[in-house]
């Protein structure tokens, strides 16, 4: 499908009615990318190295010799995978708009490749649950494709602040702190009508009076996002959750393929993995079967 003068979902794109457009980049636009930590690697694998155990310290007197001890560590090979889009529009298009229409074409290239990544993020690459079970290679594997993660039982709905406490507290025992809760917004609206207590109008979320938009639970922001199943909560600790960029997002613009017709190609790509070196600190608050 392309994109022409005369398509009437493109009229925003054309000079006498195009007006200040602000279209953040896949970083700010992804919600994984804001609660985890972001590498770019620029090498075809990352590797992670694991404490599996810690070099042990004892009680030694003065002048004794101190026992030496080795940290057991091992290694998580993450290998980014690649999420593309390509969209065609017209030669006419592109000349006749302002800004150029393939600019904001591939913008909003990068916007829907945020929404990939919090989709592959959030969720499994399991095409099949089988047996025997079925994965897409192409696509990294997710949180729900996580074996080591915690689980906060929740019930069918929430109504305090306890499995939030709890989350928390399962992080702390493995030595890890909850930096952000994510749900999905009809979640987040359930939990935004609670109240502290019966009688009273004050919310169960708290807000930050920086940023009145943004939700806390227990001082921890709350994030919506659409790729997270209804129902569940993640806590994600942002040192213990890896984001892995083979490199930015790639725009390229190019008229060669579609010679003919006189129309250009916009294409956007980002070769992009997840890491989870430590499963156990990431905790889903969910209604356990």
């Amino acid at each position: 499908m392309s994109l022409y003068t005369t398509s009437a979902d493109v009229s925003g794109l054309l000079p006498d009615t195009i007006g200040e457009l602000v279209v953040q980049p896949v970083t700010a636009a992804s919600v994984a990318m804001q609660v985890a930590a972001v590498v770019t690697t620029g090498t075809h694998t990352y590797r992670v190295p694991i404490v599996t155990e810690d070099p042990t310290a004892a009680w030694t007197a003065e002048g004794a010799e101190i026992s030496p001890s080795d940290a057991t560590l091992a290694e998580l090979t993450v290998t980014p995978r690649k999420v593309a889009g390509l969209t065609i529009i017209s030669r006419e298009l592109a000349n006749d708009s302002s800004p150029r229409a393939q600019e904001i074409v591939g913008q909003g290239l990068a916007r829907d490749i945020a929404k990939q990544i919090d989709a592959a993020f959030f969720g499994t690459n399991v095409t099949n649950a089988g047996p025997p079970v079925v994965r897409n290679d192409n696509q990294p594997t997710g949180l729900l494709d996580l074996t080591g993660y915690q689980s906060v039982e929740t019930g069918a709905s929430i109504t305090n602040t306890d499995p939030f406490a709890e989350a928390l507290s399962k992080a702390e025992r493995v030595g890890a702190t909850i930096t952000a809760f994510v749900a999905h917004p009809t979640t987040v609206l359930t939990l935004a009508k609670v109240k502290k207590a019966t009688g009273s109008n004050e919310p169960l979320l708290g807000n930050d009076p920086t940023a009145p938009t943004k939700r806390t639970v227990l001082g921890v922001p709350l994030h919506s996002s659409p790729a997270v199943a209804a129902g569940d909560i993640w806590a994600i600790p942002i040192e213990r959750v890896q984001v892995v960029l083979r490199e930015d997002v790639t725009l390229d613009v190019d008229a060669s393929a579609y010679f003919s017709s006189d129309r250009i190609g916009v294409r956007a790509t980002l070769r992009v993995g997840f890491a989870f070196p430590q499963e156990a600190a990431v905790i889903r608050l969910h209604d356990v079967p």
